[in-house]
């Protein structure tokens, strides 16, 4: 079985590509498929349409029937602008800690489960391993799609799937989903002295944030409510707004682009309609009056759907007793776990690191954390091979 050493080697390697999301990460895969190639383990790869990116997808053990999938994203968010004390893109180690973007977030699980491949293939293996690993997850679980997509229809995929993000190898069951989108409101110009013949496109926008932080207020005091998320509520946000092109001109452009974190019982899409009715009861009818060609464009930008596993499943059981913990929890943030369950794959989300580092300056990960996960898919590897799983 892989040493502790091999696994940090693996780590370093990985890390040494910079795959933030605008790059490719192809030169990761091939790195993969040649060290998976060795192992005697065929990788496929499904692509972008570009042909830029693409995901890995190998399986480790007999091909004809279903196993339980590792899954990882490969690309990391930028680093511009952040106060790094180490180059982000060569691993630091300091403290017990391995400095570097991806260290938590979430390369060493993929490192990891790398290092401990030959050790699982150097035994008679009854129930298979499958990886999963995904590009562009940074930018809204985009690359994963395809690759369930390509899994789902056919006759052996994965029973359930173990995502390695960073819960500090926590069990870690549901998470709030994510619908975002950009809004374009078309106003129509005039010299400001004049407004009451144009249309003010951010006048119009800020009614409608309005409305948005109205509903934010709704759900966090009359919820529905979800105790163990923080916080406990489906939240709406508004992140950007832009608008206007000098003050003696009445705008006749602004957008600006919100987010729905929502409970996994949540319906976002209601939530968008919502807002919907709101502009064309209230704020459009008043700007055509004005000028016919004004209005309100949405467009889509990301729909991570939440997570939501039930305690009693078996993934959910497995994962306890492979981490000995008797309780599991639900997180804020999202993952590629609701699409895998979507896809007929039931996720559970457990992974070395923390969530407190991902995306800030001088992200690491702790030495035990990565010892941690070696422990945990030992045992797995030793279900596996028994087959009791």
């Amino acid at each position: 079985m892989a040493t502790h050493n091999n696994s940090i080697d693996l780590i370093k390697r990985l890390i040494a590509f910079d795959t933030t999301s605008r790059n490719s990460n192809l030169a990761l895969m091939e790195f993969v498929g040649d060290y998976l190639q060795d192992l005697g383990v065929a990788s496929e790869l499904v692509h972008n349409d570009e042909g830029t990116k693409a995901n890995l997808y190998a399986t480790l053990g007999p091909a004809d029937r279903p196993g339980i999938a590792l899954s990882g994203h490969t690309d990391v968010v930028p680093v511009d602008g952040q106060d790094w004390h180490t180059d982000p893109f060569h691993v630091v180690e300091k403290d017990d800690r391995l400095y570097g973007r991806g260290t938590s977030d979430m390369k060493s699980f993929i490192g990891v489960c790398l290092a401990m491949a030959p050790g699982f293939l150097a035994r008679e293996i009854t129930t298979p391993l499958h990886l999963a690993f995904s590009y562009d997850e940074e930018i809204g679980c985009v690359g994963v799609r395809s690759l369930i997509e390509t899994l789902k229809d056919r006759p052996v995929k994965p029973s359930a799937v173990i995502i390695g993000e960073p819960t500090e190898m926590k069990v870690v069951r549901a998470h709030k989903g994510k619908l975002s989108y950009r809004c374009h409101v078309r106003g129509h110009e005039a010299h400001s002295s004049l407004s009451h013949i144009g249309v003010n496109a951010v006048e119009a926008a800020a009614e409608a944030v309005a409305h948005l932080k109205g509903m934010a207020r709704r759900h966090r005091d009359e919820g529905p409510f979800d105790p163990e998320l923080v916080p406990p509520y489906t939240t709406v946000h508004t992140g950007t707004i832009r608008g206007g092109t000098a003050l003696n001109i009445v705008p006749k452009d602004c957008s600006f682009e919100f987010e729905f974190r929502h409970l996994p019982e949540d319906d976002p899409h209601a939530l968008l309609d919502e807002l919907r009715r709101h502009v064309a009861e209230n704020i459009t009818p008043e700007m055509h009056a004005a000028s016919p060609e004004t209005g309100f464009d949405f467009e889509p930008m990301s729909h991570i759907p939440g997570l939501s596993t039930d305690e009693d499943a078996e993934v959910v059981q497995l994962v306890k007793a492979l981490t000995g913990q008797n309780t599991t929890s639900k997180v804020a943030f999202g993952t590629e776990g609701g699409l895998f369950q979507e896809g007929g794959m039931p996720a559970v989300v457990c992974g070395p690191g923390s969530i407190e580092q991902a995306h800030k300056p001088d992200e690491f990960i702790a030495r035990d954390q990565i010892t941690q996960c070696e422990s945990f898919l030992r045992k797995l590897f030793e279900r596996c091979w028994r087959g009791s799983v």
